[in-house]
């Protein structure tokens, strides 16, 4: 088996992430397989319905993209490879969003950025006790992208926000009360609900085996979360933050230090601007506008150096501070590419 086995078993489709020593992070190739097996499949009447996992040992579903090559090419001045990977990326995630048939995806352990492109845009989405989702580009200077803008723009209230700033992570129970997934069903009983699937091509399987969802901790909280991350901008947020002292703006304040304060603040616009156009075409082209960027104009090649390639943990950000990045900044980010716009056919 190699990093993507993609192959019909009985009446499904069948693709498994198989790059265990890396969390399965998606690299370039993978991305245009999942691509290739969606065309093939979406006409193809031997296949009912799409089922995508990760090896059952593995500890991630998949934790992401590639960034080493990332690094390599834009800090060599080479701004062009990434914006050709996320082009494709993209048309990939549109096409898993838009696909015609069922898609069943099994998400567990770590669920972050580029697997939730891929994991979270199925229409059985399902999550077990040690699943791990959460968008935390902001962390490399980067925004949530593959389509998650989407997701935290459709998510309840202010929660979307919340999440896209923080980068916290969901388990089971938040995952489902934001939008993230679907079902909660124990891991022990997948193995014999993707041979049913297998078997049948009956997507009733996936209802019978589902078990009551688990509480969502995130739900406890939601009115502050909407109080406190309604706010216009990252410094809105942030200012109301700051004037209050009690546990959950301290927390949430905590979990904001450290991360890219332009990429924090052009998530916050890009999850306004997302909520208002409503479809996954809108959403990745609003990301291509940003990542196409990022690289050059951003804080992404240097994300990358301090938490993967030299993990110091001490990025030095084109900003210090949320109050130093300004809104024309933020404009700048995600003007339109004109010629340069992302192209989805």
């Amino acid at each position: 088996m190699t990093e993507i086995h993609c192959r019909i078993e009985g009446r499904a489709g069948r693709i498994t992430l198989n790059r265990p020593k890396a969390l399965n992070a998606l690299t370039w190739d993978m991305c245009l397989e999942i691509e290739k097996a969606l065309d093939l499949w979406a006409d193809n009447p031997a296949v009912r319905l799409l089922i995508i996992d990760g090896l059952p040992s593995d500890r991630a579903f998949c934790a992401g993209g590639d960034l080493a090559e990332m690094y390599r090419t834009g800090a060599a001045g080479d701004y062009d490879y990434g914006r050709r990977f996320w082009t494709d990326e993209y048309r990939m995630n549109a096409k898993l969003f838009n696909f015609p048939k069922p898609v069943v995806t099994f998400l567990h352990g770590f669920v972050m950025g580029g697997g939730v492109g891929v994991g979270c845009h199925g229409s059985h989405r399902i999550v077990c006790d040690d699943s791990r989702i959460s968008m935390p580009e902001c962390q490399v200077g980067l925004v949530p992208d593959v389509g998650g803008s989407l997701l935290l723009a459709r998510a309840p209230g202010r929660l979307g926000e919340y999440l896209g700033v923080t980068a916290s992570r969901m388990g089971p129970g938040d995952a489902i009360h934001t939008g993230f997934a679907d079902f909660y069903i124990p891991r022990d009983d997948w193995a014999g609900l993707i041979g049913a699937l297998v078997e049948s091509g009956d997507l009733e399987r996936v209802d019978r085996a589902a078990k009551p969802v688990p509480a969502s901790p995130l739900a406890e909280i939601q009115g502050q979360i909407d109080g406190f991350f309604a706010g216009e901008t990252l410094r809105d947020i942030v200012n109301a933050l700051t004037a209050n002292d009690n546990e959950f703006a301290q927390g949430a304040l905590k979990r904001i230090s450290g991360k890219s304060p332009l990429s924090m603040a052009c998530s916050v616009e890009l999850i306004h601007r997302v909520r208002a156009l409503d479809t996954i075409e809108g959403a990745l082209e609003m990301e291509y506008r940003i990542t196409s960027r990022s690289m050059e104009h951003g804080d992404f090649i240097e994300g990358i150096r301090a938490l993967i390639i030299d993990k110091d943990n001490q990025p030095n950000f084109r900003h210090d501070s949320v109050a130093a990045v300004g809104m024309g900044a933020v404009s700048s980010m995600l003007r339109p590419l004109g010629a340069d716009a992302l192209a989805l056919t």
